[in-house]
């Protein structure tokens, strides 16, 4: 599975806009493409940041939809203004949460880790950290993204709601020393957001 992610910041003021237009188009415009396999969309309306993510089943498909969806990508993203990054991932660890209701919320954490220790790095997250982090209240599932040739990767966490994320941090952050230490990688950052939208269809 390949992935293609936003991060974009601007006016907290003018969040609440460009999440509303996301809204409204995003999914129609995404799942009429071929290849597709789910959406996310998720927002720090305090800060003003959103971040979201798309799923496809190959390579090709993510780049052929690029090509045909990022015209409308920028003019939906233009009313907020500010930064906006891309990065292109190849899933290596997807535990898909079977429902997601109103209120839930998402944890992302990114680092830099080797090429030599991808494999070691995924298999970490895979055997240890998910495992423990399955046994936590409120935890629906979660996922690792590697881009191998920029040699950086990210973990994106969903939980039930927001007294589920806070409860969380203290076993997720044991899980993810130990994760961090058993695949040699580099934590960079640490959020959380609000789930603005997530679309998970089913496999055909």
């Amino acid at each position: 599975m390949f992935v293609r992610t936003v991060y974009a910041t601007g006016d907290p003021a003018k969040l609440d806009q460009t999440l509303d237009g996301l809204r409204a188009e995003a999914v129609g415009l995404l799942s009429g493409r071929p290849g597709y396999r789910g959406y996310g969309l998720f927002a720090n309306r305090e800060l003003g940041i959103l971040t979201m993510g798309s799923w496809w089943e190959s390579e090709q498909a993510e780049r052929d939809s690029e090509a045909q969806l990022s015209g409308r990508r920028a003019e939906l993203l233009a009313p907020f203004g500010g930064t906006v990054t891309q990065d292109r991932w190849e899933a290596v660890v997807a535990a898909r949460p079977v429902r997601v209701g109103p209120g839930a919320w998402f944890r992302l954490t990114k680092f830099d880790v080797g090429r030599a220790q991808a494999d070691r790095v995924a298999a970490a997250f895979r055997e240890g950290a998910l495992p423990a982090l399955q046994r936590i209240d409120g935890f629906l599932g979660g996922s690792m993204l590697l881009n191998a040739e920029d040699e950086r990767g990210s973990v994106g966490l969903l939980f039930a709601d927001k007294a589920a994320l806070v409860a969380s941090r203290g076993p997720v952050a044991q899980a993810r020393t130990k994760a961090v230490a058993a695949g040699g990688s580099t934590l960079r950052s640490l959020e959380e957001f609000e789930v603005v939208l997530l679309d998970l269809p089913q496999r055909p």
